[in-house]
Parts: C-alpha cells; structure tokens; sequence
C-alpha cells in the first residue's frame, strides 16, 4: 500500500462521483442554477438540529441549498456558553436577518439516551447534563410514562421546549426584539420511525417578562431579561 492511501479510498471515490453526478444534473435540470446560488444567501430559516445523521435539515423539510442556514450539535442543546452556536445565531439573526428558528430534536436520540442510560461516557457527559436537568424538573411528569422509549422520547420532546427558552433568553435573540424584528423561535420534534415532523406548539415571537411558553408542559417563566 502506497504511503497516503488507505483502504477507504474507494468510499470517498464514490462520494466524490455521486457528486459530480448530482452537481451535472442539476446544471442539466437548471441551467445556471450553480451561478444564481453562488450570489445570494437569503434563508429564512435557521434550523438548529442534532447532529445525527438521519435528520438532515434540507431533506426532512423538502428545502433547497441556500433556503436554511443550519447548526448542529448533539442532541440540539442551546448552551449559552456555546460560542459556535452564538456565532451561527448571531450570523444568523443580524446579518442573514433570518425570519424563523426552528430547534429540532428526534425520537430515539442517541443523545438522550446517553444522559439518562446513568453511565460514563466522557466530555460529552457535561455537554449533556440539561437534558438531565430537565429529567429532573419533569421527574414526576416522567416516572408515569412506564414503557422506557416513550419516557425517553417524551424527555426529548421536554428538552426541545427548554432548549427553545434558553434560546429566546440570549442577548441576541431579546435584542432583535427590542429592535421590532419579526422573529420567531419554534419547537419541533422529527420521527425516525414514519419521517414526520411535529410542532410542539411552545412558539416564542415577542419578549416580555413573565411571558410563558402556550404549551401546558412548558412550565418555565421567559424573562425580560437575557
């Protein structure tokens, strides 16, 4: 074997060659499309998603390249310490001038799983401990749930709700706000099992102290302030 190759080369050929067949076909179906998408990035959307592989934002929500600006990490958690996230939604929300954020989860999220499963996984145990700050403040809600993967996913469906008050509690998000931007923050959950998405119906679109989440299950207070 020659130095600088590896056995995996014929997978990332034929990464390479499906991507050349896509971009020709494209260019086939609509001439110039390549041309027109390099000149402008205009979403309306920002999707702030879980890193897993099987929920990619464009395919899911039947979007095109350049129609959603896109964040992922595992198990879609809004750290607020997170400068990549902040970053993006910085990016986002004051240059792109993006008109919704959707944060969305999954049923079955490995991420999940792995901050309750009550075992060592390394670093990412830190980056996961919201979700088991959740589980906590929903324990009672949770240990009524008896079948194991619907207390599970029922825990995924809560954190969205949480992940989506952190979010409207950051300086960037209450500051655009302040400006009258039309903004708006929404949770969604996607199914592996029959490829649906579903609202869970805790939008936030306006700031305003004591204002809560229209979901009975969220049961958080949104601040005024950040």
């Amino acid at each position: 074997m020659k130095a600088g190759r590896s056995r995996a080369d014929p997978m990332i050929s034929d990464l390479l060659r499906h991507n050349r067949q896509w971009a020709e076909g494209r260019e086939r179906d609509d001439p110039g499309y390549f041309d027109r998408l390099s000149k402008l990035q205009k979403p309306d959307y920002l999707w702030i998603g879980c890193s897993d592989s099987r929920v990619p934002a464009n395919v899911i929500t039947g979007l095109e390249p350049g129609e959603v600006f896109v964040h992922r990490n595992v198990a879609n958690l809004v750290h607020r310490g997170d400068l990549n996230l902040l970053s993006v939604l910085e990016f986002a929300v004051e240059s792109l001038e993006v008109k919704h954020i959707i944060v969305c989860g999954h049923h079955g999220c490995g991420g999940v799983r792995a901050a309750m499963d009550g075992r060592r996984h390394g670093i990412i145990d830190h980056w996961l401990q919201p979700i088991r700050d959740v589980a906590d403040l929903h324990d009672g809600a949770l240990a009524g749930t008896e079948d194991p993967e619907a207390r599970l996913n029922r825990l995924c469906e809560l954190s969205i709700r949480s992940q989506v008050d952190s979010l409207a509690r950051t300086p960037i998000i209450q500051s655009a706000w302040a400006q009258g931007r039309t903004l708006a923050i929404h949770g969604w959950v996607y199914g592996l099992h029959d490829g649906l998405l579903r609202d869970l119906s805790c939008d936030r679109a306006a700031a305003g102290p004591g204002t809560r989440c229209t979901h009975a299950d969220c049961h958080g207070t949104h601040a005024h302030d950040a």
